[in-house]
């Protein structure tokens, strides 16, 4: 097919190596929960750029900060000098997220940096050489945060030498069968008596709903009883919630779900609203283990911070927390409702915000990337941007705005069945698709 002109220049001017394309979306502006192409379509965004657009596009509150920021630049950065601004982050996040020790905060510019410097910090402060992680995890694009996951599209990524992979707790492809996961905390505890000693496991990095893995949701209790176990060994845990955090599930942090509170929570995408920025937040004796330790030049910038300071004030003055359980749990019910007759959908998971639709063959129940790939080329063309995740690249992935409203919400579940229902009725052909390998 025709690309328009800006995709074609796109295509021109852009470096391959940092694209992850599903169809040929072109936009030159954004308001509220949608996008506006080049042509001047609207299309309905249930993706918000893989959750960074938190508050949507074009919020009043995110605006505002950002131009006081700039009118008034702190400098640039709290490399050799502190600013206001990300002090009062820092203040705000600790206030923000649960925990009684004496703890710090350390400011990135996105998720995988932050996770890289907790890869590599926990290690060096605690002296022990091993990390355990789960398989599907995706916790980062930089060579260190690739070498802590798991996920198939970095397959070829080189890992940490002392990593172990677990399966995640699926209830809808279960380890051993156990939809509860006691199986796999037997599993994982083995490890720890086993190959796999826990007295030299530094940290376990785990994720409260598997994001790029398939929007997984663990069994209720899971993880609180693996931080027990965890516990035991001296293991600190590390939750990642840079996709899934920040209200998202309907509460701040979705780790408050599974009733634990972990050693580290990372956060990042959807902090800044869609701006650069991540944090740490962790025990003072690990964030503080060293100077200089993991810098960049522009971490700390007052401008990215005004505009986290922005994105947790809405999320709080505006019960974007309670927006998203009960628009989330109606945008569920809508696509349920619809589907009826839709036997492709194996299962329609997720809290909040957060949701995962997987596709299978309906005959053998097994994962159907092609069906998948030509249902988000299909939505965009009905009208509504989202993309799929999932270790065999077949599950939508709906991470819209916190925003979204419960009109916005039936019309979106609208476009995915009927979008569904068209791809499998060929309505999307291979060539349309050819080239737009997304995952």
């Amino acid at each position: 097919m025709t690309h328009s002109p800006l995709y074609a220049r796109d295509m021109a001017a852009l470096s391959a190596l940092q694209k992850l394309r599903f169809f040929p979306l072109a936009v030159e502006r954004g308001e509220g929960c949608y996008l506006y192409e080049a042509d001047g379509r609207q299309v309905l965004d249930l993706s918000a750029s893989w959750g960074a657009a938190s508050l949507g596009h074009g919020h009043p509150a995110l605006r505002a900060a950002v131009d006081q920021a700039m009118a008034t630049q702190a400098g640039a950065s709290i490399l050799s000098g502190s600013n206001a601004t990300a002090v009062q982050l820092a203040e705000t996040l600790l206030r923000l997220t649960p925990g009684t020790a004496d703890r710090r905060v350390w400011l990135g510019h996105s998720g995988s940096d932050a996770n890289e410097t907790v890869a590599r910090v926990v290690p060096a402060v605690t002296g022990r050489p091993r990390i355990m992680a789960f398989s599907g995890a995706y916790h980062g694009g930089t060579q260190g945060s690739m070498a802590v996951s798991g996920h198939t599209a970095q397959a070829g990524a080189v890992k940490d030498g002392g990593l172990t992979l677990v399966p995640y707790p699926d209830p809808f492809r279960p380890f051993e069968g156990d939809k509860t996961g006691a199986a796999l905390l037997h599993h994982i505890e083995t490890l720890f008596q086993t190959t796999c000693p826990g007295a030299e496991v530094a940290c376990f990095f785990m994720e409260p709903i598997q994001a790029d893995g398939g929007l997984i949701v663990p069994p209720q209790g899971f993880l609180s009883k693996l931080a027990q176990i965890c516990a035991r060994y001296g293991i600190l845990t590390v939750c990642d919630e840079v996709k899934v955090g920040l209200a998202r599930t309907g509460k701040l942090h979705c780790f408050q779900h599974e009733d634990f509170t972990p050693d580290i929570i990372v956060l990042g995408k959807g902090l800044g609203g869609g701006l650069p920025i991540s944090a740490v937040i962790g025990p003072a004796r690990v964030m503080d283990h060293a100077t200089a330790f993991s810098m960049q030049t522009l971490h700390g910038n007052p401008i990215c911070a005004a505009a986290a300071l922005a994105v947790l004030s809405v999320i709080e003055t505006d019960a974007l927390a309670q927006s998203a359980r009960q628009v989330g749990q109606y945008l569920m019910d809508q696509i349920s409702a619809l589907a009826i007759d839709v036997p492709e959908i194996g299962e329609i998971r997720g809290r909040g915000l957060a949701i995962g639709v997987e596709l299978v063959a309906p005959e053998t129940g097994e994962p159907d990337a092609d069906l998948t790939r030509k249902t988000v080329f299909r939505a965009w063309q009905l009208g509504a941007v989202f993309y799929y995740v999932g270790m065999k690249s077949n599950v939508l992935e709906l991470t819209p705005p916190l925003t979204l409203t419960k009109e916005q919400a039936k019309t979106g579940a609208a476009i995915l069945v009927q979008a569904i229902k068209d791809a499998r009725s060929g309505a999307v052909s291979d060539a349309e698709v050819q080239g737009f390998a997304g995952w």
